[in-house]
């Protein structure tokens, strides 16, 4: 664990190696995943000054190498170097849309809808283009594409299959390739379930 739901607050965590697993616990025990960050990104918000209690957890799901900067540290910084202060503000700006995008999408977006979504943003993320097809390069496992789009591993599996009988995908091991991306666009821009997809 980096920092843990519900703990006192002090300050932030510089990702310098490896990935960390950000996410939000309910009541009723369900997780929500909220983003996974990679080296450069820092986590630990909204607070970055410390007071207050972790709104979310953290946690390494590989080796990680990270540097904490506690409260009084972070407020140094930032009154002294003017161009940190800028920078950070920046990442709280970038975190913000991501988790509002995230509200919007889970509030108002079918299932299907999250994870055309979610291909769509991986493939902007992590896509590299190949003759026709968009190559996804990260690898990602169907329990955590679940906990992003908010269901099931086996509802994922299935419907990555049924995305591959429909030629929207291809799945080699564990690279995934976009195949039609205009597909993936028309699921996510328009009522097009019913008649790409039947019913799910």
């Amino acid at each position: 664990m980096v920092f843990s739901q519900g703990d006192g607050h002090d300050g932030i965590f510089i990702i310098r190696r490896g990935q960390v697993r950000v996410y939000y616990t309910a009541p009723s025990g369900r997780e929500i995943t909220l983003a996974y960050w990679t080296p450069g990104h820092f986590i630990g918000g909204p607070e970055i000054s410390g007071g207050g209690f972790h709104m979310w957890s953290g946690i390494a799901i590989e080796a990680c190498e990270i540097t904490a900067l506690s409260g009084p540290a972070l407020e140094k910084l930032l009154t002294g170097m003017p161009h940190f202060a800028l920078a950070l503000i920046d990442g709280l700006i970038a975190k913000g849309k991501c988790y509002s995008s995230m509200a919007q999408i889970l509030g108002t977006r079918s299932v299907i809808e999250r994870l055309a979504q979610f291909l769509l943003t991986l493939s902007e993320l992590h896509g590299t283009a190949d003759g026709d097809t968009i190559v996804i390069n990260r690898k990602i496992t169907h329990d955590q594409i679940a906990a992003m789009v908010g269901s099931t591993r086996q509802w994922v599996t299935m419907m990555l299959k049924r995305f591959q009988n429909r030629r929207i995908i291809a799945i080699d091991g564990s690279t995934i390739r976009i195949r039609r991306i205009d597909l993936l666009e028309q699921i996510v821009f328009k009522d097009w379930r019913g008649s790409c997809l039947g019913r799910a």
